[in-house]
């Protein structure tokens, strides 16, 4: 097991020690004898179930990026531009060197938008340029356009 998932599964166990806390709190109040205590018990219940639902979520994605991407390398060609990127001294990536492998992967994109091999370079590239934000965006539209090839 690789570290990441070391560190996966010891959060998921901490998650699950809090959320059984939380959720003995929530019975706890529900017990007692004043209906705001008994709404607040009820809502303090929410928030475990609420907790499990982002967790599951969380670990469905990073599960079907870590597919594709096994995916990618034993079925796609090499590309020219996937050798690392340049990096500063203090080792982040440098951000003229991200800039310009985006907008070549965006251009990729853009030519053949139903590639999902594409989407996902696209979104290693918005991670690489520190978009996380749209660096998910992109691996989820690559993950539908790969279901959508895998039923085909």
């Amino acid at each position: 097991m690789s570290g990441a998932k070391r560190v996966v599964v010891l959060l998921v166990f901490a998650l699950a020690a809090y959320f059984a806390l939380i959720g003995y709190r929530g019975v706890y109040l529900l017990g007692e004898r004043s209906a705001s205590l008994k709404v607040l018990g009820a809502a303090v219940l929410a928030l475990p179930l609420i907790g499990l639902w982002v967790v599951a979520a969380e670990i469905r994605f990073g599960l079907a990026t870590e597919r594709l991407g096994r995916r990618l390398d034993e079925t796609a060609e090499p590309q020219v531009d996937d050798e690392p990127l340049q990096r500063t001294p203090s080792g982040r990536i440098d951000r003229d060197a991200a800039d310009a492998r985006f907008a070549e992967r965006r251009v990729a994109v853009e030519a053949d938008p139903a590639d999902w091999r594409r989407w996902y370079r696209l979104a290693i590239a918005y991670d690489d340029a520190g978009d996380r934000k749209r660096a998910r965006a992109a691996m989820r539209t690559a993950i539908e356009r790969a279901a959508t090839e895998r039923a085909a």
